[in-house]
């Protein structure tokens, strides 16, 4: 008989009951359990009082989400939350709620069990399940898209405090954020350069928001919102393209299709900028999210996350070559330059 290997055992275990972990996540989200534990320690009683949930089952819950490191209970009955967990409640400055709340909808899970599918073909799982691409999906449903435009800020935050830390902004005009939502990652480096202008160019429902958070950043004067397809054009005007999280959601025609804008409109001493995480050259564990943000990419996008020789070759198709390409510090992204060839 073969022996045994606890660790292994444990190790498998905890992966196949990992959509359990996902669902308890998602609850606590959707009741806002975090929001009624808030900065304390609180009486799972109290909790559930806020909640309108039972006491027994609300209890069992905050257990579970001990165990997941979001909770703890110091004592019999009374929960507090970790950092982790802080930043599930929806008051947090660096809130992350809508961000699970999206990532965990059964919207964006209901394609995952096709994978085997995308796998063998190279398809979209969603489009079979759905009948139509997410993008389009999201159209359709302004809740969600603004919801999803939601969690976008939410993963852009870091990166976009210390982009101008990064790049040096000075000796230009105007910069052009592609895809650039709700004007989240331009307004640091606006705010910081104050002689920059800005251009927050993203389809109409990805916009939407723009106006508002750039006037709240202070920032709408210098920066205009344009509504547009980035598959047929993009605005001129602009010495420093900015591309953050956008080329992952599509496959290499596509992604090249939208440089290749770029590369039309972009002057010969522009810059251009891509924002997005790179994959090493071989496989780490270290890397174990990045590997399911590609697989979440073939199976609810068509697209997929890229190895720093991937960009490079796909910049090189749209004209561009890459001239740098760092990692931005606790962020999970990199940061490549590229100029036009």
């Amino acid at each position: 008989m073969a022996r045994q290997d606890p660790e292994a055992r444990r190790t498998v275990t905890r992966l196949a009951m990992g959509f359990m972990m996902t669902h308890a996540v998602r609850a606590a989200a959707e009741l806002k359990l975090l929001d009624a534990v808030g900065s304390g320690t609180r009486a799972a009683a109290d909790v559930a009082a806020e909640s309108g949930t039972p006491v027994e089952t609300t209890t069992r819950l905050l257990r579970a989400l001990a165990g997941l490191g979001l909770c703890a209970e110091p004592r019999p009955g009374e929960f507090s939350a970790t950092a982790a967990g802080a930043l599930m409640r929806t008051d947090h400055p660096a809130s992350m709620h809508a961000f699970v709340e999206t990532f965990t909808d059964p919207v964006m899970t209901s394609a995952w069990p096709e994978l085997p599918f995308s796998v063998r073909t190279g398809r979209t799982a969603f489009d079979e399940v759905h009948g139509k691409p997410f993008f389009a999906y999201l159209r359709e449903e302004p809740e969600k898209s603004a919801l999803f435009n939601d969690a976008m800020r939410d993963g852009t935050r870091a990166i976009a405090e210390v982009l101008p830390g990064c790049f040096d902004f000075g000796p230009y005009r105007t910069v052009l954020d592609i895809g650039g939502g709700d004007g989240t990652l331009i307004s640091p480096a606006l705010r910081e350069n104050p002689h920059l202008r800005g251009i927050v160019f993203d389809s109409a429902e990805g916009g939407a928001q723009a106006p508002d958070r750039l006037a709240a950043a202070g920032v709408g004067d210098r920066c205009t919102v344009e509504a547009g397809d980035f598959f047929a054009a993009v605005p001129a005007g602009a010495e420093v393209y900015l591309i953050k999280s956008i080329l992952h959601d599509w496959d290499d025609e596509r992604s090249a299709t939208i440089l290749g804008h770029c590369r039309s409109v972009i002057p010969d001493d522009g810059r251009l900028l891509i924002v997005e995480p790179v994959l090493p050259g071989t496989a780490d564990p270290a890397m174990a999210g990045l590997y399911l943000s590609d697989l979440n990419m073939l199976v609810n996008v068509g697209g997929r996350e890229r190895t720093r020789a991937d960009f490079e070759a796909l910049c090189a198709r749209a004209g561009f070559a890459v001239t740098a390409a760092n990692p931005v510090r606790d962020t999970g992204y990199w940061l490549l330059e590229a100029v036009p060839q």
